[in-house]
């Protein structure tokens, strides 16, 4: 057979096996018979075990006509006895295949949560579409209000705002990052618990008549606050768990202790007793030095944590007549910071402990190495071990005045 003739049928026969290799997966993947979906609510169903929404939108609408709007989003919901067979009957209704492969979110309401989402985060987790990174969510609303409610305002996608809404947490402490990957390795642990986004949707239909004094804003959470505005979905706040079940809530305070001792937080805006004026506060944008040093000591069977954490920061708020620049009142300023961090950092730890019995911090995971053994560790408990611990916080910050503010 001459060369050049072996070569053209050689040619054929690939090109046919690459034709033959992805005609299949081009009928059954083409975008044009996907749906995808961004975001998932579970809530309980009166009718059956779950009711299951799937918000879908369409990005193509926003190139095609080339506007500057918003895509659109639609939420499809429909009763199931699980999630996997909720798919199987939403595909069936829009006559398309789920896709989950883009699923950001993934929000429960409050009543599944407290009835325990062990089935649930299996049953996704297990699904290879579900990336890990997709964030969890329990909703103080149902999970239907809370997508419906969920709007971007800066964004012409929903999927770049369920991407990036969690952020803030870095820099104001008053959300964390919670994935179902983080969730599903927390549930299967022994020595921590899981915890999620608090969710909920603000009220804009009745006025807002609370204080706005300090106290009270560092006590909002989801579903509480004063936020008003065009989307009324918010995550402030933690839901922590016990196992699979629903056992509290973190406000705005006690999550920002949270993201302090795990290290998540670049910088935080607190407002601390003004030493100088009684019932005052003054502002302060606090920043971490070092990573928190974080011991855990097994004394006669009970668990003894000590906790040191060191910051740097600067005053933000101004008031007539204060002497910012002075050595004296920014000392007392670093030591009314200290006292301050020091009170809610052990509030939030006795909470987490004798309140809840939740380990969300994973501090088991360091009491680890005081027991030769993994079966010596399981069988000291850990996890009912924790209510019983006793906290020690030291604080040590140093605030200088505004970068603004110098002498004249």
């Amino acid at each position: 057979m001459p060369k050049k003739l072996f070569k053209k049928i050689f040619i054929a026969i690939l090109i046919i096996m690459l034709l033959l290799a992805f005609s299949k997966s081009y009928s059954t993947l083409n975008i044009d018979n996907l749906s995808v979906v961004v975001a998932m609510g579970i809530d309980v169903s009166d009718k059956n075990h779950l009711q299951i929404s799937f918000q879908f939108t369409n990005p193509s609408s926003v190139s095609e006509s080339g506007t500057s709007e918003q895509a659109p989003s639609i939420i499809y919901s429909v009763d199931a006895s699980s999630i996997s067979s909720g798919i199987n009957l939403i595909n069936t209704y829009i006559g398309k295949s789920v896709n989950l492969s883009h699923c950001k979110v993934i929000t429960f309401s409050e009543e599944v949560a407290s009835r325990g989402i062990s089935d649930e985060i299996y049953t996704l987790i297990n699904d290879t579409q579900i990336r890990p990174s997709t964030n969890i969510v329990i909703s103080k609303t149902s999970a239907r209000y809370y997508l419906e409610h969920s709007k971007p305002l800066f964004e012409n996608l929903i999927t770049k705002y369920y991407e990036v809404f969690s952020a803030s947490g870095t820099y104001t402490g008053f959300t964390t990052n919670a994935t179902i990957g983080d969730f599903f390795n927390s549930l299967i642990c022994n020595s921590c618990e899981p915890y999620a986004i608090l969710g909920g949707v603000t009220n804009n239909s009745t006025e807002y008549t609370g204080s706005t004094n300090a106290e009270n804003d560092s006590t909002t959470k989801s579903n509480a606050s004063s936020l008003s505005g065009q989307s009324t979905a918010e995550n402030t706040g933690l839901a922590v768990f016990k196992d699979d079940v629903l056992v509290g809530e973190l406000n705005s305070i006690e999550t920002l202790c949270f993201s302090i001792i795990r290290n998540q937080v670049d910088g935080f805006l607190i407002s601390v007793p003004n030493p100088n004026k009684a019932n005052s506060y003054i502002d302060l944008h606090v920043t971490p030095l070092v990573t928190p040093s974080v011991k855990v000591n097994i004394l006669n069977g009970t668990p003894y944590i000590t906790i040191n954490c060191r910051f740097t920061g600067r005053i933000y708020s101004m008031e007539d007549n204060a002497d910012y620049l002075d050595n004296d009142i920014l000392n007392q300023i670093s030591n009314s910071c200290n006292s301050y961090l020091e009170s809610v950092l052990t509030e939030y730890l006795y909470k987490t402990s004798k309140a809840l019995n939740s380990d969300i911090n994973g501090f088991g995971k360091i009491a680890r190495s005081h027991f030769l053994t993994l079966d010596e560790f399981y069988d000291y408990n850990w996890s009912e071990k924790y209510k019983d611990s006793f906290f020690t916080v030291t604080v040590d910050s140093s605030i200088r005045s505004s970068s603004l503010l110098t002498e004249s």
